[in-house]
């Protein structure tokens, strides 16, 4: 019998957009409550009271950097009393910056990369797991890339970051096999969201350049796997996820009309 979502608090990184925001609505139309994070507080807000009106479930939006430690530890330790039990976690948080040959990239780029989609998981993960130890139950689910798989040009640190996000993965399973906690990577391709945004610094005629020619997956593609992860038996675990655009043969090879 597959798990039901229904009454249970699902905690959502990087929720304001994209596949954060998408994982959000499609938790909430299951029944779950929700504690939603990111900085940008107002785009939280607004995505708060939408989904309370749509789904009538409970809404805990909060402004957070997941780089910063002490920050994430005091908004876990200070959740309000309903939504004080993480059932499962998403660590969506994260972002792409640049897309050029290592020997010419922007070493500030960089620091960004690895202080979101490393240590900003690491972060939320380990002050959010140990609630989940202490009661015997909970899911992790890691948003990673097929940049964890396979490595490309301009996409050194990138790609590094999203290889950390699996073996952290991997790790962390083996952590927790003794603990009733279940740990689920979702890997997608290519998604159109903010993202390419992001990594061009804003310039939003090349983010779209990315996806001319074919159809992208959306960011409600991926909720749709996240749940699927989340809804299986108790006695059963994807451990990983990887999905991409019918057209995308991988980081590669694609097909464009």
């Amino acid at each position: 019998m597959k798990t039901e979502l229904k009454g249970k608090t699902v905690f959502i990184t990087g929720a304001s957009s994209g596949i954060g925001k998408s994982t959000a609505y499609a938790f909430a139309a299951e029944g779950a409550n929700l504690i939603i994070s990111a900085r940008r507080i107002e785009r939280l807000e607004a995505i708060s009271k939408n989904i309370t009106e749509k789904f009538g479930v409970k809404v805990h939006s909060v402004q957070l950097d997941v780089t910063k430690r002490e920050e994430v530890k005091k908004t876990v330790e200070n959740l309000p009393g309903e939504f004080s039990i993480i059932d499962i976690l998403v660590n969506n948080a994260g972002l792409g910056r640049g897309l050029n040959k290592i020997y010419e990239d922007d070493p500030e780029g960089w620091d960004e990369m690895i202080d979101t989609n490393i240590k900003g998981l690491l972060n939320v993960t380990r002050f959010a797991v140990p609630k989940m130890v202490a009661r015997g139950s909970g899911h992790v689910i890691n948003i990673g890339s097929i940049a964890g798989h396979e490595a490309y040009g301009g996409g050194a640190v990138y790609c590094a970051t999203k290889h950390s996000v699996k073996a952290i993965t991997e790790s962390m399973r083996i952590d927790l096999i003794d603990k009733g906690v279940r740990v689920s990577t979702v890997d997608p391709g290519m998604v159109e969201t903010e993202f390419s945004i992001v990594r061009f610094y804003g310039d939003e005629e090349k983010a779209k350049s990315v996806y001319n020619g074919l159809e992208p997956l959306t960011g409600e593609d991926i909720a749709d796997a996240v749940i699927f992860c989340a809804t299986r038996p108790a006695h059963a675990n994807i451990n990983e996820m990887i999905i991409m655009p019918s057209v995308q043969a991988n980081a590669f090879v694609t097909y464009r009309k």
